[in-house]
């Protein structure tokens, strides 16, 4: 197991591009809710590009079995552990963890074994470990499985709150999205519903097919990095949702839709066989708000799922595989460059 790669890469919000109609929370990630930790643990060799991306809410423990949780399927050509319990029950009770899609149920069982082995869950005989995965085949060697306790036990132990890592990292180390490197991507926006002020935060795991847009405005892989194209393998994206809104489960999945529906904004084609999900969570403790309330909400998680899709792919750095699979970073100052053309930003070069 290596270091993930640096990031010293510029944000969507560096390159000048605004939030929308809501602010960006303190650190722009899903940590800015309160109780949400992330972490993880990565794998880069020459024939190695994986890892596992642990989203985890503090308060969930003994005290505390579940959270109020929704899914939504974008197109379900995927291997989500734990999906049907979320959609019967409306709850999740154990992080939720990112991985290599062959790798998916070696990581289920590991963080099975690690949510029993804590205290207070000595008699528990029935536990629903959530667990999603992309396929990161291009860029590494995805029939070896690599990944299982010792890499879930390191990105638990990794979860943190304030500033996120992201692209090529973790559940990202390998993944390829819209024709560049893609990876693990966050965002957050702050909204007013009615008298009350609320954080909706977002993680993803980019690995999905199309033509990117930013902010309206085409980048081609085609155009911005050196050819062919990065091919991904079994298209695909996942997605998690976090507020402190106090949502029920009903309402959740209401937000988990808008969260599919961003993929759009950046340019994605939903193709056959994608498995495009995003699961919505709430770490709030007071009673729902009225659905009348809901339509900021709504429109902030769209903000900070797009934003995060942008993110996972500006900071994501090249990755080569032994066979001479090459996934390219994007140009940043190409991309700085045509959002000044297109009038988004300033031209920073006058």
């Amino acid at each position: 197991m290596t270091a993930s790669p640096r990031q010293d890469r510029p944000r969507l919000a560096d390159l000048g591009v605004g939030p929308g109609a809501h602010p960006r929370g303190p650190h722009n990630a899903i940590t800015d809710v309160p109780g949400v930790l992330v972490g993880h643990s990565s794998i880069h060799t020459d024939r190695l590009h994986t890892g596992v991306t642990a989203i985890v809410p503090a308060m969930m423990g003994p005290q505390r079995r579940g959270l109020p949780a929704a899914l939504a399927v974008g197109n379900g050509y995927g291997k989500l552990v734990g999906a049907t319990q979320i959609q019967e029950l409306g709850i999740i009770e154990t992080p939720i963890l990112l991985t290599s899609t062959l790798s998916v149920f070696r990581v289920a069982d590991a963080l099975l074994g690690h949510m029993l082995a804590r205290p207070g869950y000595e008699d528990v005989t029935t536990l629903n470990p959530v667990v999603g995965e992309t396929n990161d085949g291009f860029l590494s060697d995805i029939r070896t499985r690599p990944l299982g306790a010792q890499q879930v036990e390191a990105a638990l132990a990794d979860a943190s709150t304030g500033p996120v890592a992201e692209g090529s990292v973790g559940a990202g180390s390998g993944t390829v999205a819209l024709g560049f490197k893609g990876g693990i991507g966050t965002a957050s926006r702050i909204v007013a519903v009615g008298d009350a002020s609320f954080t909706v935060g977002a993680v993803v795991q980019s690995n999905f097919s199309g033509t990117l847009s930013i902010a309206g405005v085409p980048m081609p892989a085609s155009e911005l990095v050196p050819g062919p194209d990065a091919a991904t393998v079994g298209n695909s994206c996942m997605i998690v949702v976090a507020t402190d809104a106090p949502l029920d489960a009903r309402q959740l999945a209401r937000l988990a839709r808008r969260a599919v529906f961003a993929m759009r904004g950046v340019g994605a084609d939903f193709a056959q066989g994608s498995g495009d999900y995003a699961i919505a969570f709430s770490v709030g403790d007071d009673v729902a708000p009225r659905d009348e309330l809901l339509s900021p909400l709504f429109g902030a998680t769209m903000d900070a799922v797009e934003e995060s899709l942008v993110n996972s792919i500006l900071a994501a750095t090249t990755q080569i595989h032994a066979s001479g699979r090459v996934a390219h970073a994007i140009p940043p100052e190409e991309v700085a460059r045509r959002l000044a053309a297109a009038g988004v930003v300033a031209d920073a070069t006058r």
